[in-house]
């Protein structure tokens, strides 16, 4: 940073230590910052922006930027228990330590030497052939020559993101919002990228398509079932057409179906099942559903992409964790994994279900919010004139933790009016304490912000 900006930004916060700025007070604007410090106007939005970040100062749109507000309406809640909508792992509570102990040892005294010594870099073969099985009862037939076992879905995300495709195309298209993930790899790989806009209505067909006609794209990344950070899910007639769309203009696919297991509709078919082409790549991981830890994802290639894939892949990594990959062969034989999955269903669901009754209770319906069957992940839309950071870190001081989208879109997409809850870690008992704190803050904030407008209209 420069001498200057650092000058600016270290200015402001002395006059709000020292009491010339006070809560609330509006800054001086762009220009006049900038004619007092002789410095581009740049400058001073980046001052400002790093103020921002560091939850000093926020702005509202069209009037300009305001000191934070330090009085926090909520200050006598501070000392309630954590209530954790952020983790993203699965229920402490219904992961399979002993079962997968189990598993482990099993697999080590079964394979002995040959978990220790380098594998197959597409994966252990006893587990692609279970693997098959597994997948044929989520209608993805498939055969063990198409099947690469990676360390989590990431890995395929960012060893698709810069590999060449068949179809000889360069940009890449997804939803926005989107896994944090995916936007992390297209921006560190500088993959020329779209993004086209997700509700809980879904997407623009005819908008995708013509995505597809004329932005040379690679692939879409795409989750079809219980949306990152969403919470959507596709109908099946979407989900075809889609496929129909990439077929017609020779766009690939890459479908991750992270929590296609926890879909109760038997009905539900992945996207992969609509493609007779080979068009569409299925990743799915085991992660979210089973252990974080376990670090064991799968990806079904068409035949044209094996090779280069495969090339990828060695220079990554040469092969994934092979302990790992024993323990989970034996874990879906044994038929402990439909167990499992029979038991976490049942607790994602009824989160589900908690979380989105609570949110129809508490919150004001000036407030729209997703409404999943289940799975992870619902949001809440704010007014423009709220910051999302902001509303994160003022929930944080009454320790309640939830997440702000900003990551998950594209520089090019609206960001901080999103906030995402993850029901995963939060006790289900703690639910509706969390959302009824969450509306109260929402409603006072949006109090105060009409309040602290009218005011500046009236000595206008």
């Amino acid at each position: 940073m420069s001498t200057k900006y650092n000058k600016i930004v270290n200015d402001i916060k002395k006059q709000i230590i020292e009491g010339t700025l006070k809560s609330g007070a509006k800054l001086p604007s762009i220009r006049i910052l900038s004619e007092q410090y002789s410095c581009s106007r740049n400058t001073i939005i980046k001052a400002y922006h790093e103020l921002e970040k560091q939850h000093i100062i926020y702005s509202i749109p069209k009037s300009g930027y305001y000191v934070v507000n330090n009085v926090d309406p909520l200050k006598k809640e501070s000392n309630t228990p954590k209530i954790d909508f952020l983790s993203a792992g699965p229920d402490n509570t219904a992961m399979p330590y002993k079962d997968f102990q189990h598993c482990i040892n099993q697999a080590i005294d079964f394979y002995k030497e040959e978990l220790f010594s380098y594998s197959h870099q597409q994966g252990l073969l006893g587990l692609r052939r279970e693997l098959i099985k597994h997948l044929q009862d989520r209608q993805v037939f498939t055969t063990a020559e198409r099947m690469f076992v990676l360390s989590g879905s990431q890995q395929a995300i960012n060893l698709l993101t810069p590999m060449p495709f068949p179809n000889g195309k360069s940009n890449i298209l997804i939803e926005q919002p989107t896994y944090f993930g995916a936007v992390e790899a297209v921006q560190l790989h500088h993959v020329k990228t779209f993004g086209i806009e997700l509700t809980m209505e879904g997407i623009d067909l005819e908008r995708l398509e013509n995505m597809f006609r004329y932005n040379d794209i690679k692939f879409f990344y795409i989750i079809p079932r219980f949306h990152n950070p969403l919470g959507h899910s596709y109908s099946n007639e979407e989900k075809k057409k889609i496929v129909e769309l990439a077929n017609k203009y020779d766009v690939y696919i890459v479908e991750d179906d992270i929590f296609g297991d926890l879909d109760m509709n038997a009905k539900s078919d992945p996207m992969f099942s609509y493609d007779p082409r080979g068009k569409v790549i299925y990743i799915k991981s085991f992660s979210k559903i089973m252990l974080p830890g376990l670090r064991i994802a799968v990806a079904v290639l068409p035949e044209l992409l094996i090779n280069t894939f495969a090339r990828y892949k060695f220079s990554n990594d040469l092969f994934s964790t092979t302990i790992s990959q024993g323990a989970l062969e034996i874990y879906l034989k044994s038929g402990m994994f439909i167990s499992h999955l029979e038991n976490i269903r049942e607790v994602y669901k009824t989160k589900m279900e908690i979380v989105k009754s609570a949110c129809e209770h508490y919150l004001s319906p000036y407030y729209n919010f997703t409404k999943p069957e289940t799975g992870f992940y619902l949001s809440i839309y704010l007014p423009r004139t709220l910051s999302a950071k902001r509303v994160v870190d003022a929930l944080q001081q009454t320790n309640i933790f939830v997440d702000d989208a900003e990551r998950m879109y594209l520089p090019a997409f609206p960001k901080d009016n999103l906030i995402r809850l993850c029901i995963a870690q939060v006790d289900k008992k703690q639910i509706a304490q969390g959302i009824e704190t969450i509306a109260k803050y929402l409603d006072t904030l949006k109090h105060q912000q009409v309040s602290f407008i009218e005011g500046i209209n009236q000595r206008l």
